[in-house]
C-alpha cells in the first residue's frame, strides 16, 4: 500500500495535530486528552503515524488511537502482558486482555477518559 502524498514527509506530531483539529467535536478533545495522558505516563513515548491513525510506541507498540463517527477507540497491543500495580495506596485496574479495545462513546454522557 502506498502512502498518500499528504502524509509523505510529514512529522507524526503534525499529522496527529491535523487529525485532532479536523475533529472539532468531542472526538478531537478525547484524542487530545489521550495523547496528553500517554505522554504523562511515558515521557519517552514515540509518536508515529501508521495505518492512517496515530500510534504510540516505546520498545514496541503501546496503542493506536482510532476515531469513528460515534467512538474514539484505543487498541492496546500488549495490554494483557502488563502486570497490575499499586499506586499511592490505590489498586489500579488491570488493562484489558490482548486484542481487546477501549472505546469512548460520545452518546454515553461521558467525555471519555478520566
Amino acid at each position: 500500500m502506498k502512502k498518500s502524498a499528504a502524509t509523505v514527509g510529514e512529522s507524526p506530531s503534525r499529522l496527529i495535530d491535523a487529525r485532532i483539529q479536523g475533529l472539532d467535536d468531542w472526538r478531537g478533545k478525547t484524542l487530545a486528552r489521550v495523547r496528553t495522558l500517554i505522554k504523562q505516563a511515558d515521557h519517552e513515548v514515540a509518536k508515529e503515524w501508521k495505518w492512517s491513525v496515530p500510534v504510540w510506541s516505546h520498545d514496541g507498540l503501546i496503542c493506536t488511537g482510532e476515531t469513528y463517527k460515534s467512538a474514539v477507540k484505543l487498541t492496546f497491543a500488549r495490554g494483557a502482558s502488563l502486570a497490575p500495580k499499586r499506586s499511592a495506596g490505590r489498586r489500579v485496574r488491570r488493562v484489558a486482555p490482548i486484542g481487546r479495545r477501549r472505546s469512548m462513546r460520545g452518546n454515553e454522557g461521558r467525555s471519555g477518559l478520566t
